[in-house]
């Protein structure tokens, strides 16, 4: 009899399907530290991400742990450095003029466990929408490591030859840039809006401002800061309806947004002043924005300057959603919450850059 009175219990205070966290990635491509209004950027216009953050919480020593694309993502997805994940390079596919036909068949490895695997397995509904590039070769496509959902670019924009996908199906070659941004964002508020009442996972990653920039007709021309700045305004405008998107659906107070980016700027972006941009292993390089809402939880305007770094929102994320991180293989991501909601310090001795197969940079202190 105590045990039924014990499961009835549990069963009465265990959040409903409709109550658990749902948790957004927001991932830029190649936005500088200095890109956005809140950093002091001169030109920029981000009236959106600057109401982010004064939501939300901001930490202004966010590292990435490889200067360029595809390691930092994999090292987000599992919570894991390149060397434990094993990618330490982009894939490139064969036919790209700048391949050299080795990094066609780079993928992260199918043994690594994907926020997105663990998302599903915990009853969740999962969506990539933009960029992948953790391998384009079947056994590593987003719909084999945990999405049930895919539309984007299997890797970057400016790689050849740039196709659209539906899932695993090709839907447009070639293809128009210039709309991109506003059809992933079209995408991600349909995907929110077909999931309101059960809790989802989804990754945003759009292009911008990756090159080569492109701006919907909306955007393009009107910022007064060039076509780097057009394209900033566009990204901007999408988080903005986003997170207006969980506002109108009573979404907010259980939807946990991160957004970031996956490493420093290439030119026409700002590092802020920090020496180096994307490929360099200097501040400006793999130092990132990072932005956490969640209305209720994170407190508005909470600065942070511990050291973090992408590898903890895996983990933070998991932790959040009451789902646990694998136990069968070494996590280095930390838990960022205690950072994001108090005055904690990092939950690292140490952050660390990485080159090839080794350690290129220490941030200690």
């Amino acid at each position: 009899m105590r045990t039924i009175l014990a499961l009835v219990l549990v069963a009465a205070l265990a959040p409903s399907r409709e109550e658990r966290l749902n948790v957004v990635i927001l991932l830029a491509d190649d936005l500088g530290w200095g890109d956005l209004g809140f950093a002091g950027h001169p030109k920029f216009k981000t009236p959106h991400l600057d109401r982010m953050a004064r939501e939300g919480a901001r930490l202004t020593n966010f590292y990435v742990p490889v200067p360029f694309c595809a390691p930092s993502r994999a090292a987000l997805l599992t919570g894991r450095s390149p060397l434990r994940n094993g990618l330490t390079r982009n894939p490139v596919p064969k036919e790209d003029p700048g391949g050299d036909g080795n990094g066609d068949a780079l993928g992260l490895a199918v043994e690594e466990v994907t926020l997105a695997d663990r998302f599903r397995s915990a009853g969740y509904r999962t969506a990539l929408i933009g960029k992948w590039h953790l391998g384009h070769q079947p056994p590593y496509w987003p719909t084999r490591r945990g999405f049930d959902e895919y539309f984007g670019i299997p890797y970057s924009n400016d790689m050849h030859p740039v196709k659209l996908f539906e899932g695993e199906r090709e839907v447009e070659y070639p293809l128009v840039q210039s709309t991109l941004t506003k059809r992933y964002t079209e995408r991600a508020l349909r995907f929110i809006e077909e999931n309101r009442d059960r809790p989802f996972f989804l990754v945003l990653a759009p292009a911008a401002p990756h090159k080569p920039l492109a701006a919907s007709e909306e955007f393009y021309g009107k910022s007064g800061a060039g076509l780097y700045g057009d394209v900033i305004a566009e990204l901007d405008a999408g988080v903005g309806l986003l997170l207006e998107k969980l506002r109108a659906l009573r979404l907010d107070g259980r939807t946990l947004v991160w957004f970031t980016s996956d490493n420093g700027p290439w030119y026409g972006g700002s590092t802020g002043g920090l020496r180096g941009m994307k490929g360099l292993f200097f501040e400006g390089g793999l130092r990132v924005p990072l932005l956490a809402w969640w209305p209720g939880r994170i407190p508005p305007g909470h600065v942070r300057h511990e050291p973090a770094v992408i590898m903890d929102l895996f983990t933070t994320s998991l932790r959040a959603a009451g789902a646990a991180p694998p136990a069968d293989r070494r996590i280095d991501g930390r838990d960022l919450l205690p950072l994001l909601t108090s005055d904690a310090p990092s939950p690292h001795e140490a952050i660390f850059g990485i080159g090839g197969q080794g350690v290129a940079t220490v941030r200690s202190g």
